[in-house]
């Protein structure tokens, strides 16, 4: 297993999962509410922050490796779905929506690591409409992790609500985008054979 920056990166991210969680169980004597809001947002954003930075490195490095490739992903769900799981306990978003984005990961998880056996990882690499969902995922959990208003006049709940319907949105997009590219790739191996 190597071991460098971009993993130690990746790592770091692993390990923020629980301390994000148990930040949120505190007593309100050990810290208000209004905290736990304003650093869970922070841990949050800096979780996502060293998802980006990680992978830059790599490349710019050239420390790429495929256990790199496989944790990668992998830390960036797991925060995810604590996030989410988290909110509907927090009764700050809808549980539905928190099914469609975490089933549709463990669907396209387990998709890429079928067309990877296959030799066809490449017609499921990351597209355009999932980077679109990654974006409006992340603000919407910032924003309903942080709770407080940002902005006066700008109810921060419900737009952060808003974009949880467009990243779910965007998350059934971006499925139909994959499996269509996988199912198209297998289209064209099987008229080969």
């Amino acid at each position: 297993m190597p071991f460098n920056f971009p993993i130690f990166l990746t790592w770091l991210r692993v390990a923020l999962i629980p301390v994000f969680v148990v930040l949120f169980y505190l007593p309100d004597s050990w810290l208000p509410l209004a905290g736990r809001n304003s650093l869970g947002a922070l841990i949050f954003a800096l979780a996502a922050v060293t998802d980006w930075l990680d992978g830059f490195l790599a490349r710019k490095w050239e420390q790429t490796s495929a256990f790199g490739a496989f944790l990668d992903p992998v830390a960036d769900k797991l925060i995810v779905a604590a996030a989410l799981i988290l909110l509907v306990e927090l009764d700050r978003t809808q549980a539905w929506l928190a099914m469609v984005i975490i089933g549709r990961e463990i669907t396209i998880s387990a998709l890429r690591e079928w067309m990877a056996q296959v030799g066809e990882r490449r017609s499921v690499a990351v597209a355009y409409i999932g980077k679109l969902k990654t974006a409006a995922q992340m603000v919407a959990i910032l924003l309903l992790l942080y709770w407080q208003p940002i902005v006066p006049g700008i109810d921060t709940p419900m737009l952060g609500n808003f974009l949880m319907v467009i990243a779910a949105i965007l998350t059934l997009w971006s499925m139909a985008y994959y499996l269509q590219m996988a199912g198209q790739q297998l289209r064209a191996e099987k008229k080969s054979l």
